[in-house]
């Protein structure tokens, strides 16, 4: 839209109902804050430039909220005197000029781009007010919006409602659309003559039809307004997301065995062609490629699978993790921080960190690059078509040549050249008959504790 807009979001509420010793509006869906989501339906409509009226946390909140693509100010509402009252704490913002003013909640991580476009195109169709609705089966607690013939002539709230007006299901989101050119003038009307005295943004629209300006409401999905409250509201809140993106996923040719148990996060990409199975958990900064196989019981966060490669069962990428096309990382394994070459192979129990492993190298079973001297992190490199037999710990600062085979067992300390052979490991012994020399001493041991 060509219109200029300024959102106000609404996230200075106490949060008492949270119990938590942070700001609701810091609380992750799908790992990111709650207030993050909000910013994103608002760049998604087109809005450049938002006003944040802050509280608690406020520092914490307005860096959570942050990011390139839109301007954000901050206004701290030191008192809790109603929506009204805290939209006005942009006042300096709203006064800059705006064709559209925009009232949204930070509690609101469902929101999507659509209603608040809906809401802008009211105002763009000569609306001063537009208040964003649902239809809901039960509407007990919620103020309803009286509609005649298209126009709102107000928002009852319930404890006002006459007992026709209660059965009406349409109700107020909270979310609402002023015209900008009027908005200070209409939001300096609101009075504070009710129970508790206090200024709500609701009594606008009957403010601004009494002076002869055209309200309306549009209509948006029930989730997408749901706010959040406590931690059960929250629990809601993240199924509905995740159940939500599931399916967007799925349709776009993403195949789940089990959707309901997978869990992805807000910046999860995953390709068309990939088989996710059973209990994966995607954490933030996770891409899949096309053709690739996430087997059950997987965990990833901050990693890139390539086409073709294979994930698990029971594997854990950790961030940094890079796998090349075709490779593998079987079960129990985890990679942190290294590169997985095409077609290389990390089948079983292993711990590959810090390190670059080469294309079509197979490691075995039980291998362990050691990154960490207790201070600082090092790095393993481990070549082409190499084979790293099962039970080695690759001490690092330490490189393997292409083509080498590193012996089970091994510990390796220094550099294996390409194409060659390296043991680490202490000569074997055999004594004969020891065994039962030692067998024996250890029962009459035993048998003498307990006289």
């Amino acid at each position: 839209m060509k219109r200029t807009c300024l959102a106000i979001i609404l996230a200075a509420g106490e949060s008492t109902r949270m119990k938590s010793s942070m700001s609701k509006v810091l609380h992750p869906v799908a790992g990111r804050p709650m207030i993050a989501h909000v910013v994103e339906s608002l760049v998604n409509a087109s809005i450049s430039s938002a006003a944040l009226v802050l509280g608690r946390d406020a520092d914490a909140v307005k860096s959570a909220a942050a990011r390139n693509d839109i301007e954000l100010s901050a206004c701290l509402q030191k008192e809790r005197l109603g929506t009204g009252h805290a939209v006005l704490a942009a006042k300096d913002a709203i006064a800059k000029g705006y064709d559209d003013i925009l009232v949204v909640f930070g509690d609101t991580p469902l929101l999507t781009a659509a209603p608040l476009l809906a809401a802008r195109q009211g105002l763009a169709d000569g609306n001063d007010v537009v208040v964003i609705g649902f239809q809901t089966a039960d509407p007990t607690g919620y103020g309803r919006l009286i509609v005649e013939n298209g126009a709102l002539l107000a928002i009852r709230e319930q404890k006002d409602a006459t007992e026709d007006e209660k059965k009406i299901t349409y109700c107020n989101g909270g979310l609402m659309a002023i015209n900008g050119a009027r908005a200070l003038e209409l939001l300096g009307k609101i009075g504070n003559a009710n129970a508790k005295g206090e200024y709500y943004l609701t009594d606008i629209v009957e403010i601004v039809r009494a002076e002869g300006g055209k309200a309306i409401a549009v209509e948006a999905p029930e989730t997408e307004l749901t706010g959040c409250n406590n931690r059960a509201e929250l629990a809601a809140i993240e199924a509905i997301w995740q159940k939500r993106r599931r399916h967007e996923m799925m349709v776009s040719g993403v195949s789940m065995i089990a959707p309901e148990t997978v869990f992805l996060s807000f910046d999860t990409q995953i390709a068309q062609d990939v088989l996710i199975e059973p209990n994966v958990v995607f954490g933030p900064g996770v891409t899949v490629e096309s053709g690739a196989i996430i087997h059950a019981f997987s965990h990833l966060e901050g990693a890139h699978v390539s086409n073709g490669a294979t994930v698990g069962p029971y594997a854990r990428l950790r961030p940094g993790a890079n796998l090349g096309p075709d490779s593998k990382v079987g079960n129990f394994c985890e990679v942190k921080k290294a590169e997985i070459g095409a077609g290389a192979k990390v089948n079983h129990l292993t711990y590959i960190g810090d390190a670059f492993v080469g294309e079509k190298t197979n490691i075995g079973a039980g291998t362990i690059t050691c990154n960490y001297d207790g201070v600082n992190k090092h790095i393993t490199r481990i070549g082409a078509n190499a084979f790293i037999g099962s039970n080695s710990s690759l001490v690092a600062p330490v490189s393997v040549g292409d083509g080498a085979l590193v012996a089970s067992g091994s510990v390796i300390t220094e550099d294996v050249p390409s194409d060659a052979v390296a043991f680490g490991r202490a000569r074997q012994e055999i004594k004969p008959g020891r065994a039962k020399i030692l067998r024996e001493r250890y029962q009459a041991e035993k048998a003498a504790k307990k006289k």
